[in-house]
């Protein structure tokens, strides 16, 4: 039997609304998709603990300025002039571990929440949380330069 020209308008309709209802759907899936930033594997409680452990030797560098927290959610020596010849060494090597630890800390929350790709994006949000959560007087940077909070 031949379908007349309403016919194939009314599949069409139908068909263009199941595709809408398949989009929304979609869409309120990547919507409710955020990382849980607070996840807990036995492998980030590890790099918790190193990098709380490893805190109380870099905060009297954050408070003098020497450190400071990167745009992107690592660490760097803002100011070597500010410390001591003797101790230079030591504090490049505790915040090459931090940003190991850091960088290591992103990509397994990005594992724990079964989506290895977002690590970047994770990053980018610990960035801002560092910087929001740095004491009065501590360096970040901010715009290309460095900002004392």
């Amino acid at each position: 039997m031949k379908q007349t020209w309403i016919q194939t308008w009314i599949k069409f309709q139908r068909l263009i609304k199941l595709l809408v209802a398949i989009m929304v759907v979609f869409t309120i899936h990547l919507a409710y998709s955020a990382p849980n930033l607070e996840i807990d594997t036995p492998a980030i409680n590890a790099l918790k603990s190193s990098m709380q452990a490893r805190h109380g030797q870099l905060a009297p560098f954050y408070g003098s300025g020497a450190i400071g927290l990167t745009s992107n959610g690592l660490i760097a020596v803002r100011d070597a002039k500010a410390l001591p010849l003797k101790d230079r060494q030591g504090i490049n090597a505790l915040v090459a571990s931090e940003n190991t630890d850091r960088s290591k800390l992103y990509q397994e929350i990005a594992v724990a929440n079964g989506h290895p790709e977002w690590g970047s994006s994770i990053q980018d949000a610990f960035a801002g949380r560092w910087i929001d959560k740095a004491q009065t007087g501590w360096y970040y940077q901010a715009a290309g330069g460095w900002t004392q909070k």
